[in-house]
């Protein structure tokens, strides 16, 4: 039961790596010097995989690992504070910037498309990983006390 649990988690990373791959393909084609690659994986992966964990968390490889659990709540902490960073750098790059800054130049009505689906993209990965981020640590408390308590996850 553990190896499945293990390969399905697996596979998990595998389709949020190639989701996170196709979501900033374009970005990777259309850009040139894109200052904020780092933290756009990092909302991208932290969105995908802490919304599993918050509703597939049972069928995860650390569903009775409770020490992995408590450490993953107070890591939330520092990813929720870098998050908030790093939306309010991109936000004030975007305030204080042309969109040339951000996409470089293309033709006009490649570089609004673009300038929009950077931006929007950004944004839903960013809050979406915030509020994941927020809800997480509630719902792995809930499983360390189930765990104790009547033994499921």
């Amino acid at each position: 039961m553990q190896s499945q649990t293990i390969r399905l988690e697996f596979l998990w990373w595998l389709l949020t790596g190639l989701a996170t791959a196709l979501i900033l393909l374009p970005i990777a084609i259309y850009t040139k010097n894109y200052p904020f690659w780092f933290s756009n994986v990092l909302f991208i992966v932290t969105f995908l995989t802490f919304t599993r964990y918050l509703f597939l968390l049972p069928v995860t490889f650390f569903a009775h690992l409770q020490v992995f659990k408590v450490v993953l709540m107070f890591l939330c902490i520092p990813i929720f504070v870098f998050s908030i960073r790093e939306l309010n750098n991109f936000q004030i790059f975007v305030d204080n910037n042309d969109t040339e800054a951000l996409i470089g130049l293309l033709p006009y009505k490649t570089m609004n498309a673009m300038r929009e689906y950077v931006y929007n993209e950004f944004l839903l990965f960013g809050v979406g990983s915030l509020v994941a981020t927020v809800i997480l640590p509630f719902r792995l408390v809930i499983s360390v006390w189930r765990s104790k308590n009547t033994g499921k996850a």
